[in-house]
């Protein structure tokens, strides 16, 4: 992988990319089964890219904030695991499922333990770990503290709108829930389990503030954090790779093979990128294909790759 990173160069390829994306008639479809996010213009597009050290670059809309939703499962995970450690794989798997992501089919199969973590049944174990630990209970929300930190963005808020919306429509991942509780696999409840989960998703950040948040990962550990945060280089290595095999749901292979580099995206509209020593890239396009991935964003990483040379294979 190229190391240098020319930051006049860099500026250069993401603002060609946007250029041109302005441009393009094929954008996909809003994710309308959430009613908040069906209203979101697809004549948007912004693209991020925060180094490992110094200000990100970006270009197009990419201060413009956006609901990340699955994209959250990353930083919930990371939460999950500074609270219990490797003992969470006991209850989610490290499989990619090869099934949509709200898919019930194969847990009923394997008897309520979720494939992986980025699939909705395996964020909702992640959730129910997160709100088993007493001190979870006395934060504002350990995802949305987890984001804010990372980003050092005080400003970062979960928009109550879309959290509405996911309430109103959100019965399928209740049908998931349930199931898993009658597993044996959910233990604060459905409801508790479920307000929680739509809350992390309904966090709303830019893709300057993702590519920021998510740099962490492509240093193998952040030292800025506080002290008390686990986020060991071992661990965040095994999260990129599980956002290699798995982040992109049943198109994940697709992802690695097209960009090449760990991916996590949201029915939002958003996808983040690691560059294993170079730093992290968030692109954006409310528009998606019918795997649930953003038709733009996606196109954008795989230009990125191909132009820095930034792949991890």
């Amino acid at each position: 992988m190229q190391k240098e990173f020319d930051r006049p160069f860099v500026q250069s390829v993401l603002d060609d990319i946007s250029h041109r994306m302005a441009g393009e008639a094929d954008r996909g479809d809003v994710a309308d089964y959430i009613p908040e996010l069906a209203s979101v213009s697809l004549n948007q597009f912004g693209i991020a890219v925060a180094p490992l050290d110094g200000l990100p670059i970006s270009a197009g809309d990419a201060n413009v904030a956006f609901s990340i939703q699955s994209i959250s499962k990353v930083f919930s995970l990371v939460v999950a695991l500074d609270r219990v450690g490797a003992t969470l794989w006991r209850r989610v798997g490290r499989e990619p499922s090869g099934d949509p992501f709200n898919s019930i089919v194969q847990l009923e199969f394997e008897r309520g333990k979720p494939r992986n973590p980025f699939i909705n049944a395996g964020a909702l174990v992640v959730s129910d770990v997160i709100l088993q630990e007493e001190e979870a209970k006395s934060e504002e929300h350990p995802v949305l503290e987890l984001c804010r930190t990372l980003a050092n963005d005080p400003t970062i808020e979960i928009d109550e709108a879309v959290f509405a919306s996911e309430m109103s429509t959100g019965d399928r991942n209740r049908a998931l829930a349930y199931f898993m509780l009658a597993e044996g696999n959910i233990e604060s409840g459905v409801k508790a389990t479920i307000e929680s989960y739509f809350r992390q998703c309904s966090i709303e950040m830019s893709c300057v503030q993702l590519a920021t948040a998510t740099r962490f990962l492509a240093f193998a550990g952040n030292q800025e954090l506080k002290e008390d945060w686990k986020l060991t280089p071992e661990r965040a290595r095994r999260i990129n790779a599980l956002m290699m095999t798995c982040g992109c749901y049943d198109a994940s292979g697709e992802v690695a093979f097209r960009v090449g580099l760990p991916c996590k995206s949201g029915v939002g509209g958003g996808v983040v990128a690691s560059v294993p020593g170079i730093g992290s890239i968030a692109a954006w396009c409310p528009g998606l294909d019918k795997k649930g991935n953003s038709v733009l964003a996606m196109r954008a990483l795989e230009e990125v790759a191909r132009e820095l040379k930034w792949s991890v294979f």
